[in-house]
C-alpha cells in the first residue's frame, strides 16, 4: 500500500487501528452531537453554544459549555449572525442643519 510506504508504517499496524472499537468518550461526543444538531435546526440554525447548552440541561444531559462550544465547533455547527447596523446611523442624535452662509441656492 503507497500510503503507509509515504507514512512509514506497517501495514498490519494500519489494518488494526482500522479495526479498533471506539471509545466511550467518542460514541458520547456522537450521542451528543445529534442532540445538538436537533436543538441547532429546531431554532433555525440560529442558536449559538449558549442556547444549545440551556437545551440540552433542560432534555437532562449533564455537560460542560466548552464540551458543547468543542463539538459544535469541531461539527461546523455555527449561529447565524443578523445584520450588523452601519455606524453611521444614530437614532437618538437629532441632526443640525447649518445656516446657508454663502447664499447658494438649492
Amino acid at each position: 500500500m503507497m500510503m503507509c510506504r509515504v507514512l512509514e508504517i506497517n501495514r498490519s499496524g494500519f489494518y488494526a487501528w482500522l479495526k479498533k472499537p471506539q471509545s466511550l468518550h467518542t460514541k458520547e461526543d456522537e450521542r451528543l452531537l445529534t442532540k445538538i444538531k436537533q436543538f441547532w435546526m429546531e431554532s433555525g440554525c440560529s442558536y449559538g453554544y449558549r442556547n444549545v447548552m440551556r437545551d440540552l440541561k433542560d432534555d437532562g444531559e449533564s455537560c460542560g459549555h466548552n464540551c458543547v462550544s468543542l463539538i459544535m465547533k469541531a461539527a461546523g455547527v455555527r449561529s447565524m449572525r443578523g445584520y450588523k447596523r452601519h455606524k453611521g446611523f444614530k437614532s437618538s442624535l437629532i441632526s443640525h442643519i447649518e445656516p446657508n452662509t454663502l447664499e447658494k441656492q438649492p
